[in-house]
């Protein structure tokens, strides 16, 4: 993996490939531990090629310099009743997302859309529910049967990555401040959440820190998944609390992100947080998805693979073509393309798309175009929801859950929608709208 992610980077390390193979294969065995450790070094330090094309830091004044020039404004006026109803929508929507997309993460394309055939869900259109599958279903998913199939879910919606590090973020900007440090994520990260709640880069930067490291050295060393979809999940907060002010919201996203990743890791943060900020304001989703590349360097990766989809979208694609496209240039059976930064956000940026704000239809393609499928639907269901607000959710989608939802954060091992949405609000910034003070509700 770390021999791929160098050479996603630009790095000339095209000789290492063989030996890299069979140290990895070796490397368990004491023999080999010295040797392994060498040919990292080697990846790390290798040169980058003269022709790489893209322009990708990972400090934030870098990041700041290398953004387009021609940026989106936002501003406008939005009552205190309007944003309740818009983070409302915005945290239901997360929660209903991933709960969709739960049951079947990891559960690669092609027995994906037989179980929705099985099911009578292709296209998706609805939770999957254990009570419909057939023989041919049972024995399909043999494996899954214990998953939270929305017929299993009876109190709470259950704890899930996609929503620990949404209430942490809450957690962490009540503690901290708004001008809370990357150091504050790890010690949130440390005092707050179990280690075996993470996964990928926040769980080798969670080892990283308990090791003794500060940020961003817990995001570098032995982290060949600093840029996967990690960070891209963490951002949602950022934009709640940032209305109409992608630029702000993308900052926060930074301090946060840049603990557990590098480059497009980190875009891809920036990107989702500088989405919603405009989500909140603004009804085109078009604009909202110029606002996310806004604020991320404008020849990156990530810049590159959205500009595809637009593209793909503007061109009159079907969507079932666009999602054929993401597919062939990233394989989800290599889990390094499953899991990237990239192949995951060009999924959610045709969800928006194509979804035409339609709630139900937005978070099912999400889920049904495969790849990392909870944390897809959570993103997608949070932009839509924040833009369309929580009367305009179908009671279908959020009915199963009863407005609860559980946590592996300390202090928050089941906690209602309502009281999440109170303390968000209670931390907004409308600096952006012409209010300079934090909204208070009554």
């Amino acid at each position: 993996m770390e021999w791929r992610q160098a050479k996603d980077e630009g790095k000339d390390v095209d000789g290492l490939k063989e030996i890299c193979k069979l140290i990895s294969k070796k490397a368990p065995c004491e023999n080999y531990k010295d040797i392994a450790e060498r040919v990292l070094e080697k990846l790390i330090s290798a040169d980058t090629v003269p022709d790489y094309p893209f322009d990708e830091p990972s400090e934030l004044p870098l990041i700041l310099s290398a953004r387009p020039l021609k940026r989106h404004c936002f501003s406008c006026e939005i009552s205190r009743e309007e944003l309740a109803e818009k983070i409302s929508g915005a945290w239901l929507g997360r929660i209903s997302g991933c709960l969709l997309g739960k049951p079947v993460e990891g559960v690669l394309r092609e027995r994906l859309t037989c179980l929705l055939k099985l099911t009578d869900n292709y296209p998706m259109h609805k939770f999957i529910a254990k009570k419909g599958f057939t023989d041919d279903a049972m024995k399909l998913m043999e494996d899954r049967l214990d998953r939270c199939w929305i017929d299993n879910i009876d109190v709470a919606a259950p704890v899930d990555d996609d929503t620990n590090y949404t209430v942490l973020s809450l957690k962490l900007v009540e503690t901290f401040g708004s001008e809370f440090r990357p150091d504050d994520v790890i010690e949130a990260w440390l005092s707050w959440m179990p280690f075996n709640s993470t996964f990928t880069a926040e769980r080798i930067a969670y080892r990283n820190a308990a090791m003794g490291m500060c940020a961003p050295q817990t995001a570098i060393y032995k982290n060949p998944c600093r840029e996967w979809i990690g960070a891209q999940i963490r951002g949602d907060f950022f934009g709640y609390i940032n209305p109409a002010n992608p630029e702000k919201a993308a900052e926060m996203a930074w301090r946060d992100a840049s603990v557990s990743h590098t480059k497009n890791g980190i875009y891809g943060e920036m990107f989702v947080s500088a989405m919603i900020a405009s989500a909140c304001v603004c009804n085109d989703i078009m604009k909202v998805i110029e606002a996310g590349l806004d604020e991320i360097p404008e020849r990156c990766r990530l810049r590159r693979d959205i500009d595809l989809v637009v593209q793909w979208y503007r061109d009159g694609l079907a969507v079932d073509d666009v999602i054929e496209k993401i597919h062939n240039l990233y394989d989800e059976n290599d889990q390094h393309d499953w899991c990237h930064t990239n192949s995951n956000a060009m999924i959610v940026v045709t969800a928006l798309l194509y979804g035409g704000l339609d709630f139900g239809k937005s978070i099912c393609l999400a889920v049904q175009s495969a790849f990392d499928t909870d944390c897809n639907g959570a993103t997608v269901g949070s932009i839509v929801g924040i833009m369309i607000g929580a009367g305009a959710i179908p009671d279908n989608w959020i009915s199963p859950f009863k407005g609860k939802l559980l946590t592996s954060i300390s202090g928050y091992a089941e906690v209602s929608v309502e009281e999440l949405v109170r303390k968000t609000l209670a931390l907004c910034s409308f600096k952006s709208i012409g209010l300079d003070r934090s909204f208070h509700p009554q």
